[in-house]
Order: structure tokens, then sequence, then C-alpha cells
């Protein structure tokens, strides 16, 4: 008897310690580097964007510039696809463009500018 028990319990120990360990996470593993660098870097340029269009005394045609031309230049370009490469199952394309014209919007009626 003690021999069954034994024998049962060395053979469920020998295929548990056998057996492959899960990995961490799929997309810890497939984090793309050179998408995570191109996002942070335009994260940076779009915070600067932010922070000129928050800041009062930007003048007006630094701020058209801004709101017409570079932020949704930048946004399309660099931030949107870096972040769709990193974080495709939490985002879309149409709901990034959504919130992109979200903060134009803002932006444009808090200052009165017209694209």
């Amino acid at each position: 008897m003690k021999t069954k028990i034994f024998t049962t319990l060395l053979l469920t120990l020998a295929i548990t310690g056998c057996q492959k360990e899960p990995s961490q996470s799929a997309s810890a593993n497939t984090t793309d580097p050179v998408a995570k660098v191109q996002f942070e870097k335009s994260d940076t340029i779009i915070n600067t964007y932010l922070d000129k269009l928050d800041n009062p005394e930007t003048p007006k045609a630094e701020r058209i510039h801004i709101l017409c031309k570079d932020y949704p230049a930048e946004y399309k370009t660099n931030y949107m696809p870096a972040l769709l490469r990193l974080s495709p199952a939490e985002y879309t394309r149409a709901k990034l463009l959504k919130d992109l014209d979200i903060a134009l919007d803002y932006y444009k009626k808090k200052d009165n500018i017209q694209c």
C-alpha cells in the first residue's frame, strides 16, 4: 500500500516537474522596441504642443500652426501607428482618430480657431 502511494506521488511529481512553465505575458515578449521609442518620442512632441496650446502667452499664429498642421501630422504619422503596434487589442484607428478630433475641437473652440 505504501509502495503504491509512494510510486503515485513520485510519478505525479515527475510529471509536474517536467512540464513547460507558461510564459509571463505574450505582449511583454513581443514588445516592439522601435515602436516603443517612436511612441515615446512622439508623445514628448505632442505634450510639447499641448503645453504651448495651454499657455495663454503662446501667439495665436503659433496656435493655428500647431492645431492645423503640426499636431495632426505628428499624431497621424508617428503617434498613432506606434500606439497601434504596441497595443493593437486596446486601440483601433477609428478610436484614435476620434480622440484626435475631440482634442482638436476642444482647442479650436477654446481659442476660436478655424483651419
